[in-house]
């Protein structure tokens, strides 16, 4: 996953939850009838869409992934994206999901599913495909489901989980009117009773603590899918798949999958080496992947050797000539020489990607401004209004998604995405973007444009009095010189208090005042005109005070803006630029902090180490149950501390809390939709967190490979991909059927 959207990934217990239930049961529940708030996706999947008959047999489909997983449980706190797709591949899954984020029944597990009761209790029967069995023969059963229920219920602490939402609800499993159905009756009404059960682990894995903590951590001995789990290779960071010959669907088209580990920077390299077929890329790649499929127009200059030996001596001689000892000029070739290589490997790697094409959607997956509003400025309801109503969240959408071809619409839901049932438009609650709204929203909370800012002048006050008590000189001495060599009372000084009636033209209009580094902590420039005096507290300029930074008891409105460093982390960079200078407009100023990745969300976002900050959620199918502990109120934990389970905004309000309660236990769709989007309105209205865009899905993946790439909402379908038979290639074939083993042996 690029760093664009980075996004929530293990870094609490509960985290893998919203990871693997997005990836692994993105469906819906009771999405069947239609509502015209939902929309369609804005963007559909772009896989290569190709009919089997054309796909050869055989083959290994090399795909990038971030990560070599610690755990193959999806369950346990340390499962990744990674354990979620390999779960995708090996194991049942009661429902798959279409291109619409709607739950559809999977049939090779499944041949129907409903609610037969639900007074006095509800109860569920799942009737399984008669062919289903697991590799090892046996067939799956209702003892693997009352397995798992056990396992993921929270009764038992001796199962080290990182979720039981919805199995806590479970009262009993039971064997139904024969092997082939399965019984679970509810305590409670659960509206996502879709959500569970999938991915279904065999009853081997689930059936004691011992076998759940450590049992399916490097392998699965038994699964149930078109692939099973061949290695887990730590040493060469790469999983492999290979096809089940159990496998009673459709069979593979790939005989094997290869999951590599390969860093988002490393991508480019591996995909024109010819060791990846398929890899999720970032902006700047994409564009190389795109220019290298373009047309060559045979112009490229004649490089080699002997023309780069003539160039040097060349060189050498000019040089001389005209003053340069021998070894300038050989630190000037020395350079060109490293310079020629980067420009050969650089050419090398382009010709070598022309074999690729670059396949784009949206993921389910939206970025969004999160304000933290445990404690400082951000507390204030009414400053993290004002935050909110600056933004152009449409100018944001469109400075990521437009240069990448992608729609550009802004996101209205922290709950749904266009095109799932649940999704409305909820921004409405918090307004739209008005900045002089925003800067009377300030005013009302007492951060006035053009306030006085004392810190620097009771700094120099107190370091005066400190050397008067040390018999020494103030006046004049080095502590009391401003950054320009002045001293305290040279016409150059200053204060840090903006003066009334005073506007020499050096504020250029963009927000800062002058000597402003744009943290809002610089000093506003007094001037030495005699005109001014100094304003009284809470007294707005009068020129420019629409941009002049705001100030509050003597401190100007600063916001520290943390985000990611390293690979993949410009996009993000973008966006708080432009949400810098929005803010800047109305008088707040942001101090951008960039952090290593590793520590980003462990030691700042977790931990609460932020004002602002940028990172993704998924778009869950089962947000009554996935997203509340996203948005749910913090409370006190038994130690005296804050439970803030996954909000760490620390922003939240009874009121949800009671419509998320209300919609678990919702069985009628209409309903639970209405509940749903009420809940997204309030926390729009609370203004805790922003959603701005939904994150763009880019995938470099080789011409001749079907049926994968930017899958959108949709499950891939791994039984289907594969590469196609030259015949299906056209007269000349793909590039890349010179692929090696990825060629599929065609």
């Amino acid at each position: 996953m690029s760093h664009d959207g980075i996004g929530p990934r293990a870094v609490l217990r509960s985290v893998a939850f919203l990871t693997a239930g997005m990836l692994t049961v993105p469906a819906l529940a009771g999405c069947g009838s239609s509502d015209d708030h939902a929309g369609k996706p804005l963007a559909g999947a772009d896989v290569a869409g190709a009919d089997r008959s054309d796909i050869a047999d055989g083959g290994t489909l090399r795909w990038a992934v971030d990560t070599v997983p610690d755990t193959l449980n999806t369950f346990q706190a340390d499962a990744d994206t990674t354990t979620a797709r390999i779960a995708e591949a090996v194991l049942p899954s009661m429902y798959r999901t279409d291109g619409r984020g709607r739950a559809v029944r999977n049939p090779d597990y499944l041949a129907s599913a409903e609610v037969v009761d639900t007074e006095p209790k509800q109860v569920v029967v799942y009737r399984l495909a008669q062919q289903a069995v697991w590799s090892d023969g046996r067939e799956i059963g209702a003892a693997d489901f009352a397995a798992q229920w056990r396992a993921l219920s929270g009764k038992d602490t001796a199962y080290w989980t990182a979720r039981n939402a919805g199995y806590d609800r479970i009262e009993k499993v039971e064997r139904g009117k024969n092997d082939l159905e399965v019984k679970v009756t509810f305590s409670r009404p659960y509206a996502d009773w879709k959500s569970l059960f999938s991915p279904l682990y065999p009853k081997e894995v689930m059936g004691t603590p011992d076998s759940f903590n450590d049992g399916a951590r490097k392998k699965l001995k038994v699964t149930a899918g078109p692939f099973t789990v061949d290695t887990v290779d730590t040493e060469e960071d790469e999983v492999v798949l290979a096809r089940n010959p159990r496998w009673w669907g459709r069979s593979a088209k790939l005989q094997k999958i290869v999951l590599r580990a390969v860093p988002h920077d490393k991508r480019v390299s591996a995909l024109s080496d010819g060791t990846l077929d398929l890899a999720e890329i970032d902006p700047e790649a994409a564009r190389r992947v795109t220019v290298a499929a373009l047309p060559q127009d045979g112009n490229t200059p004649l490089m080699g050797p002997e023309a780069d030996r003539s160039a040097a001596d060349a060189l050498r001689s000019w040089a001389v000539a005209n003053g340069s000892d021998e070894d300038a000029a050989d630190e000037e070739i020395s350079a060109r020489e490293k310079l020629r290589k980067k420009a050969e490997k650089y050419a090398r790697q382009q010709k070598a990607l022309g074999g690729f094409e670059v396949r784009k959607s949206l993921e389910p997956v939206y970025t969004q401004l999160a304000l933290n509003g445990a404690e400082g400025p951000l507390s204030d309801e009414r400053v993290r209004r004002a935050v909110a109503r600056a933004l152009d969240r449409e100018d944001i959408a469109g400075a990521v998604l437009k240069p990448l071809g992608l729609p550009a619409e802004p996101v209205g839901s922290h709950l749904a995405l266009s095109g799932q049932a649940a999704y409305a438009d909820g921004s409405g609650a918090l307004g739209k973007p008005d900045a002089k709204e925003a800067r009377a929203l300030l005013s009302d909370a007492g951060w006035v444009p053009g306030g006085p800012v004392k810190e620097e002048k009771e700094e120099k006050e107190e370091k005066k009095d400190a050397k008067k008590d040390e018999g020494e000189e103030a006046a004049g001495s080095e502590a009391d010189k401003d950054e320009s060599g002045g001293s305290e009372g040279d016409g150059d000084g200053d204060d840090g208090t903006y003066i009334v009636g005073e506007d020499d033209g050096k504020n250029d209009g963009d927000g800062k005042a002058p000597h402003d580094s744009g943290t809002g902590t610089g000093r506003l420039k007094q001037g030495g005109t005699p005109a001014g005096a100094y304003a009284p507290k809470g007294t707005a300029a009068p020129a420019r005070a629409d941009t002049a930074p705001v100030a509050k008891d003597g401190k100007a409105l600063v916001l520290r803006f943390v985000l990611p460093s390293g690979p993949g982390s410009k996009t993000l960079e973008t966006v708080a630029g432009r949400i810098a200078k929005m803010l800047e407009r109305i008088g707040i100023r942001t101090d951008l902090s960039k952090v290593d990745n590793d520590s980003y969300f462990k030691d700042h976002i977790a931990s609460g180490d932020f004002d602002l900050a940028l990172y993704s959620w998924p778009a869950t199918a089962f947000p009554a149950t996935d997203a509340r502990p996203v948005y749910s109120k913090p409370v006190p934990a038994a130690d005296g501390s804050l439970n803030v389970e996954q909000n760490w905004t620390r922003v939240g309000t009874d009121q949800v809390d009671q419509l998320f309660d209300q919609a678990i236990a919702t069985l009628d769709d209409s309903e639970r939709r209405e509940l749903i989007r009420k809940a997204d309105s309030r926390i729009w209205a609370a203004a805790g967190s922003i959603p701005l865009y939904q994150r763009p899905q880019l995938v470099a993946a080789r011409e001749n490979l079907a049926n994968a790439g930017a899958f959108g909402f949709a499950t891939p379908v791994y039984e289907d991909m594969g590469f196609l038979k030259k015949s299906a290639q056209g007269p000349e074939g793909s590039p890349g059927a010179k692929s090696g083993e990825s060629s599929s042996g065609s």
